[in-house]
């Protein structure tokens, strides 16, 4: 579709295309990541306390209250902290701030697909590293490559598996002058994060998100942690776009829900339990899947197309992730539920293939 009325570009564009968010009921959602068990009782309180009339004012630009708590979660200065709408907003707004360069930036040709729609939105550059056989990441397939920037997601997404942090410490160590996004929105449920390393890198910078460990999906809350100089460079494109970002309600209930961490901690806990129990069950049925650190595994079968499979499940009222990606189009990413949604999964899948227990 062409439109006389938009600028060139945007014909050009193709948009990210999000998971489905069906609007009929008795679903059972498996195809969006979002957390099985929702948020902090009082994070709930603290949303209601907020209702006022201080919502005719503006909020913090600087969201400086989250920022702080963020700073004490990970034990740096508040000024190493940005907040955005969403990990989606806050990457774009790196991207532009940090990736724009004639040098290209690098990452994995399965990952986040929103990265290459950032890179054309933005006219940046950009090169795709295949993953390897195994699906996994292998930074000395960077090493070749001349570049202004690398980005990783970690654990990786759609596969789940997690590069080691002490390969990502050796690759900055390596390449002081190129910036090194981490973008850790699944790193909660049972990988080890590299935030602690901002202080060691100033090239470094880690993107985490609300949506997934903290169950806050429908208040679009992300950040990110870095060096002070890198910060000052995406407030800058942020406050040349929104100066005011995050609303009141949204800082509000972020703040609330880093004080209420153990909650989070508990249900990740319990989602990581569930993973196991669909890994195993999966297997058992003669799904191969690969060894997730996420809230979601990614499986095949060697007898079942994976689109098969998502449509039949969809008959059922259920909902995972199907790509059409040529080297995953087999592939199947499924958000762990809570333990009746697993239970009913496993229970279909098994009933629509007759596999034995």
């Amino acid at each position: 579709m062409n439109n006389p009325f938009w600028s060139p570009f945007v014909n050009e564009i193709v948009p990210y295309t999000p998971g489905e968010q069906p609007k009929v009921t008795n679903l059972i959602k498996l195809n969006t990541n979002e957390n099985a068990y929702g948020v902090s009782p009082k994070v709930l309180n603290a949303l209601k306390g907020a209702i006022d009339d201080h919502l005719k004012l503006y909020p913090d630009p600087t969201s400086l209250q989250l920022c702080t708590e963020l700073g004490k979660l990970h034990n740096v200065d508040p000024k190493s902290v940005f907040v955005g709408n969403g990990s989606d907003e806050v990457l774009g707004f790196a991207f532009f701030a940090l990736l724009k360069h004639e040098k290209p930036v690098l990452f994995p040709d399965i990952t986040y697909s929103f990265y290459p729609v950032y890179c054309n939105l933005f006219n940046i550059n950009y090169k795709t590293i295949p993953l390897t056989d195994n699906f996994e990441i292998n930074l000395n397939d960077y090493e070749k490559e001349d570049c202004a920037g690398i980005v990783i997601t970690n654990p990786n997404a759609p596969t789940g598996i997690l590069l080691n942090p002490q390969l990502i410490q050796k690759y900055l160590k390596e390449h002081p002058k190129q910036v090194i996004i981490v973008d850790e929105a699944y790193i909660d449920f049972g990988a080890e994060s590299v935030v602690s390393l901002i202080n060691e890198f100033p090239n470094l910078l880690v993107v985490r998100t609300f949506s997934k460990f903290y169950g806050l999906a429908g208040l679009r809350v992300g950040y990110a942690v870095g060096n002070p100089d890198l910060i000052e460079g995406i407030r800058r494109v942020k406050d040349s776009f929104n100066s005011y970002p995050l609303d009141r309600l949204a800082q509000t209930a972020a703040t609330a829900a880093v004080k209420d961490i153990q909650w989070s901690i508990d249900n990740a806990n319990r989602i990581i339990a569930n993973r196991d129990y669909l890994t195993k069950s999966l297997q058992n049925f003669g799904f191969k899947v690969l060894d997730s650190k996420s809230n979601f595994i990614f499986v095949s079968h060697p007898k079942i197309a994976g689109e098969e499979l998502a449509s039949k499940l969809r008959e059922k009222n259920i909902l995972i992730r199907h790509f059409s990606t040529d080297r995953i189009k087999e592939w199947l990413r499924i958000t762990v539920g809570n333990e009746e949604e697993c239970k009913v999964l496993i229970r279909e899948i098994q009933n629509i293939y007759n596999f034995n227990t």
